[in-house]
């Protein structure tokens, strides 16, 4: 019946959330109690793509977010930017870790595959960046340090005519913000939100799959799986095209339903890796915040999106002659 649709997504969901809620707050601990939060200035060095990449495999949307903010001030390199860019995975593994779709072995499998190829893959492709693009190598210094538990922070953008070059615009950057938040609102409240956030993108995409295949099925829950995974699979030269697209959009709800297709069957793992890779979340928004950077933002979705499909076809490929 349709309404055991409901209950099997709103159970999958159930089941999913307090795992969820864990892990964001060990993702607050670790960002105010450590120094992971502040990386800023050791992204200008020359282990700047190295090190954006590890930050790019930590489940912490707001890395892609800062790496946009001090490419377009001129403080990391194009290359830093694409390493953090794909190396993250935005909710994905946070889905594919708590998921009740995959056996306990299984998801280790898959978080630490899908982790270290982008990790490997983010930072080779941020050095072969830089070394083409040698002109687009050179940043401003970075601002000194904040103290005092200050976070850094873009606290005013505005654009101004530089006096050495005509009419090219620069934006301020402002290094240090004063931040006071009470320890509920940033290790209770946040990582709540943050929770119910992405089990109301799961509950969806388990209500939008339950009827996909309820439908299909006709009345047949199982019928309808079989049927759509094995018309999945049937494409699977396409899935990275698609995936990739996916991947695009600037929001976690596409990371967390890449996540959810893969972990019931419905794609491979190079299309989901595909579809993880052009993922930025909202990073690629942030490059696109002002007329002139349009094109500039435009080139690097599109190197995003070509760099997703060859991986995904590349992995896809490989697992094909590998019979997995």
């Amino acid at each position: 019946m349709w309404w055991e649709v409901i209950l099997d997504a709103l159970k999958d969901t159930a089941i999913l959330f307090p795992f969820l809620f864990l892990m964001y707050v060990l993702i607050e601990l670790l960002e105010h109690r450590t120094q992971v939060g502040k990386p800023n200035r050791a992204l200008s060095g020359k282990c700047a793509p190295v090190l954006g990449s590890a930050l790019g495999t930590v489940p912490m949307c707001g890395f892609s977010v800062m790496a946009a903010k001090l490419y377009r001030n001129r403080h990391i390199t194009l290359g830093t930017l694409l390493a953090v860019f794909i190396a993250t995975s935005d909710e994905a593994l946070l889905v594919l870790i708590t998921t009740p779709a995959l056996m306990p072995l299984d998801k280790v499998y898959s978080v630490l595959a899908l982790a270290g190829v982008k990790f490997v893959l983010g930072f080779a492709a941020g050095y072969l960046v830089d070394l083409l693009l040698t002109k687009h190598k050179t940043v401003q210094p970075l601002p000194a340090p904040c103290e005092h538990g200050e976070i850094p922070e873009e606290e005013h953008e505005h654009e101004h005519e530089h006096e050495h070059h005509d009419e090219h615009e620069h934006e301020h950057y402002d290094a240090c913000k004063h931040v006071h938040k009470s320890k509920v609102n940033v290790y209770l409240v946040s990582p709540l939100l943050h929770a119910l956030q992405v089990a109301a993108f799961v509950l969806l995409v388990n209500l939008a799959f339950g009827y996909l295949f309820f439908a299909i099925g006709e009345g047949d829950l199982s019928v309808g799986e079989e049927k759509v995974t094995a018309f999945l699979q049937a494409g699977i030269w396409i899935q990275p095209l698609v995936c990739s697209l996916i991947g695009l959009v600037p929001n976690c709800a596409s990371s967390v339903i890449l996540a959810e297709t893969f972990a019931v069957g419905g794609i491979e793992f190079g299309s989901c890796m595909a579809g993880l890779i052009t993922n930025a979340g909202l990073g690629i928004l942030v490059l696109f915040k002002g007329k002139k950077e349009i094109k500039n933002a435009s080139l690097i979705a599109l190197f995003m999106y070509v760099f997703g499909v060859a991986v995904g076809y590349a992995v896809n490929a490989v697992a094909f002659a590998a019979g997995l």
